[in-house]
């Protein structure tokens, strides 16, 4: 059954009128029409099984036959990095992270920050299609650019990646399943002032490996790490 989204139906309604972006590549697109089956999650962990009542390009209207919701997540996967000069790369980031499993991403500007300003609608559209296309009922949150102390004020007690020598840990070692945001820094790495204010804010530092990867790279190893670590405290 195809999946769609609409962030405004409820559980307890017996029809629902999808938005006019829905509702073209319903009829338009795709060419469903009245008595075709199709499933719509609200992104709050809703999902429903539904019947196309009246099939209007811009007003397509279902009859709900089944409502479930689903329980709220009992982890978090949240992370914050600096957003690349190219957004195009940020945006693959993005998709592949919200099909891995991530539920909050923030982005953060300091010293050696490539941009400054960010567009949030690009960013929301590829998140909300890589949700439907993995099937997932929680749509992830996407918080705005803010500097990095900030950030770091906003969220403490995480971790934080730098190519700076010293001791550190690897994710799967050091990363905890409620609260505990992950800092990927920029193109150009944090500053040691940024990283010392992490550091004073309870922020442990952690290894992505020997090789020196790109920041939406190094954001995807941590994403894929910390799942792995999620699903392996499921067991």
């Amino acid at each position: 059954m195809r999946l769609f989204y609409d962030s405004h139906i409820k559980l307890d309604a017996e029809t629902h009128q999808l938005s006019e972006e829905e509702s073209k590549h319903i009829v338009r697109v795709l060419r469903m029409t009245e008595g075709d089956q199709l499933a719509i999650v609200n992104g709050k962990g809703g999902y429903f099984e539904t019947e196309i009542a009246i099939a209007h390009p811009k007003r397509c209207t279902v009859s709900i036959l089944k409502s479930e919701q689903s329980k709220p997540l009992k982890h978090q996967l949240h992370i914050a990095l600096g957003p690349t000069k190219l957004m195009d790369r940020i945006e693959w980031f993005v998709e592949k992270a919200t099909e891995i499993g991530i539920t909050e991403i923030s982005f953060v500007s300091g010293k050696n920050a490539e941009r400054v300003k960010m567009k949030p609608e690009r960013i929301e559209k590829k998140v909300i299609s890589a949700m439907k296309q993995s099937q997932r009922r929680f749509l992830p949150k996407i918080n705005e650019l803010i500097s990095i102390s900030e950030f770091i004020q906003k969220y403490p007690n995480g971790l934080i990646a730098h190519c700076y020598e010293g001791e550190k840990s690897t994710i799967l070692e050091s990363f905890e399943t409620t609260n505990c945001p992950i800092l990927i820094g920029p193109e150009g790495d944090f500053t040691p002032s940024e990283i010392e204010l992490a550091q004073k804010n309870g922020y442990r530092t952690i290894t992505l490996g020997e090789n020196r990867l790109r920041t939406e790279t190094a954001a995807l190893y941590a994403c894929v790490c910390a799942q792995l670590k999620i699903d392996s405290s499921k067991k």
